[in-house]
């Protein structure tokens, strides 16, 4: 994505395109079908320049998931060749893995007891739903060791050697619903991984309290990444969704939705703010080494719950999904999905924050409008922030410190551009991006399908609604390069 905004005034809308066959020849009709085939043919000049020819390695490896397909894959990039399928929550009848011996015992060794006896007169799981995929860290920079992904049908979390590309530990979570939001601890290395219960529950689900809502819980769970064993677990207010980790060793986070704890579409979204949650993290093992906890399904639990001492919860709007730590080591971004703003907190206020010396909402210093429901963000190790919009089918490239000036009353635009993208994105990466100063491509990852293609490489405008976007081509070849290029 460019750092500059188009001035090329022929632009082909999107109707236009869609609806070209239909159009009587005219003056504007033959304006726009050459300005098509200029697009095309500067595309094609891209692409070319892009090729990753037979023999030549590409530059990154994408490690993506597959949803309930249950496995991870290896994606080259600039090429986007699929290169490697590592069964993890699957079976593969290619490789043996859930029929060996060895691959059945790492399927079904770090499950509960009360699931293995369920599990004995039903059959074993047979698939799994993949999400989040994450490398283990090292003084804040990937260091090929690990990489780690949730199972969020069945509660369960892997880890993935990156020396052989083989699923060696499966664990089971605890006291949760679901897990979702999945994030390795950065600094000073992986150590805990942070695994979010989203939907809340009662605690112990055992059929004792089932109909008071009020009493549903979620639980945050730190996983110890070395022995593949629950750390400790925080009880929390609300639905938790996604999660990071700062740069520093001190703080976690994560979105969090549903405040009113409703069991409809309705009750969980009635509501105007819900809250990110920051995590002490010295606190919490200070609690887990004094005894300030409740023993749940055999696992150390924390109260977190409002009030806590180990626990803040940041007003968001409306109902925030993606939770991103900017790789300056300042800047967590917390994305608003159902409000078309995102939030970002300076983690340099948290410790006066904790210390009761500010206000929750003081932490925040930046909450620009991009567009309608802003899922995730990624970063390019310069300042800048590239936000999916589901909604609007597109990806918004923004300016934090622009951001920060708008926030303080400054009339300053923090949006540099805005481009159309193929449908509705949710998840997306830039190579390198969670390492201290990376990201240098991004990749754009789709939630849903649903609409024909449209050209890849077309600018936008920025209108009111999105019936009033108009697409532009870009003027600066090699801005952007075709397909996808990043690297998760």
């Amino acid at each position: 994505m460019s750092d500059q905004k188009s001035n090329d005034t022929a632009a082909v809308s999107r109707r236009s395109i869609l609806g070209g066959a239909t159009l009587a020849a005219g003056a504007a009709s033959l304006s726009g079908g050459a300005a098509y085939l200029n697009f095309v043919r500067q595309a094609r000049a891209e692409a070319s320049s892009a090729e990753v020819k037979p023999g030549d390695l590409d530059e990154y490896y994408s490690f993506s998931s597959s949803g309930q397909s249950g496995e991870l894959r290896i994606v080259g990039l600039p090429s986007a060749r699929e290169l490697m399928r590592i069964p993890v929550f699957n079976r593969c009848s290619a490789t043996g893995y859930g029929l060996t011996n060895e691959s059945r015992r790492i399927l079904s060794e770090g499950l509960l007891p009360e699931t293995r006896k369920f599990l004995e007169e039903r059959g074993d799981y047979m698939n799994g739903d993949l999400h989040h995929p994450h490398m283990s860290f090292t003084d804040g920079t990937y260091d090929g060791r690990y990489i780690f992904v949730n199972d969020k049908a069945n509660c369960r979390v892997a880890r993935i050697r990156c020396d052989v590309f083989k699923t060696e530990k499966i664990l089971e979570i605890p006291n949760a619903s679901d897990i979702h939001g999945l994030r390795p601890q950065k600094y000073p290395r992986t150590g805990y991984v942070f695994a979010n219960s989203e939907h809340v529950i009662p605690i112990p689900n055992d059929g004792s309290n089932l109909d008071d809502p009020q009493n549903y819980w979620s639980v945050y769970t730190a996983i110890d990444g070395d022995a593949m064993q629950v750390a400790w677990q925080v009880l929390v207010d609300g639905n938790l969704d996604n999660t990071d980790a700062d740069y520093q060793g001190k703080y976690s986070f994560s979105t969090c939705y549903n405040p009113n704890k409703g069991v409809t579409q309705a009750q969980m979204t009635d509501h105007e703010q819900a809250w990110a949650v920051i995590f002490n993290i010295k606190r919490i093992e200070q609690a887990v080494a004094s005894g300030d906890y409740k023993v749940m399904n055999g696992v150390k639990v924390v109260d977190g719950r409002h009030g806590s001492k180990y626990t803040r919860y940041i007003p968001i709007p409306n109902s925030p999904h993606g939770c991103n730590t900017a790789p300056d080591g300042i800047h967590v971004v917390f994305n608003g999905k159902l409000s078309p703003t995102v939030t970002v907190i300076d983690v340099r206020k948290l410790d006066d924050l904790f210390d009761g010396k500010i206000k929750e909402r003081d932490i925040v210093v930046a909450e620009p409008e991009l567009g309608l429901g802003p899922l995730h963000t990624a970063f390019d190790g310069r300042g800048n922030a590239y936000t999916t919009l589901f909604i609007d089918s597109q990806l918004v490239k923004w300016n934090i410190e622009k951001a920060r000036r708008a926030f303080a009353g400054e009339k300053v635009n923090p949006i540099i551009q805005k481009l159309d993208v193929q449908y509705q994105p949710g998840h997306n990466h830039s190579s390198m991006g969670e390492n201290q100063g990376g990201g240098r491509q991004v990749d754009c990852f789709l939630e849903q399908v649903q609409q024909g293609p449209i050209p890849r490489h077309w600018r936008v405008e920025a209108r009111q609604r999105p019936a009033d976007r108009h697409l532009r081509r870009s003027d600066e070849v090699g801005a952007r390069r075709p397909g996808v290029s990043g690297a998760a």
